[in-house]
C-alpha cells in the first residue's frame, strides 16, 4: 500500500464515520429542528472528505475535476435544502413561516367568523 492509498482510505473512513454519527443523531433527536443540525456534517463535511480522498488517490485528473464540480453543487445546495426543510416544517407546525404570524389561533376574531351577537354563538 502506498501513502496515497492510506491517506485516501483514512479520508473515506472519516466520511463514513461522519455519516454514521449523523445518522445516529438524526435517529435520537426528537423534532426536525434538532435533527437538521445532524444532517449538516453528512451533507457538507463528509462529501468534502470524499472529494479530498479522490484528489489524493487520483491526483489532478478529469475525474477529480468532475468530483469537485459535483461537490460544489452539494455544498451550495445543502444549506438551501436545509433552510427549505425547516421552513416547510415551520409552515406545517405554525401555518406561516414568518415570526409572530401563525395559523387560525393568532388571527383576529373578526377573521375567524366574528364575535358577539353575530358570531354564531348558540345559547
Amino acid at each position: 500500500m502506498t501513502a496515497r492509498t492510506v491517506v485516501a482510505d483514512i479520508l473515506l473512513g472519516l466520511a463514513v464515520a461522519l455519516v454514521l454519527g449523523s445518522s445516529v443523531g438524526v435517529l435520537v433527536m426528537r423534532d426536525v429542528y434538532q435533527k437538521i443540525h445532524f444532517v449538516t456534517p453528512a451533507a457538507l463535511v463528509a462529501p468534502l472528505a470524499v472529494g479530498l480522498a479522490v484528489l489524493v488517490q487520483s491526483g489532478a485528473t478529469i475525474v477529480t475535476a468532475q468530483t469537485w464540480l459535483t461537490l460544489l453543487f452539494v455544498v451550495i445546495a445543502g444549506p438551501v435544502l436545509a433552510h427549505a426543510t425547516i421552513r416547510a416544517a415551520r409552515i406545517r407546525e405554525k401555518g406561516d413561516w414568518r415570526s409572530g404570524r401563525g395559523g387560525a389561533s393568532s388571527q383576529p376574531s373578526s377573521r375567524r367568523g366574528g364575535s358577539g351577537a353575530s358570531g354564531g354563538s348558540q345559547s
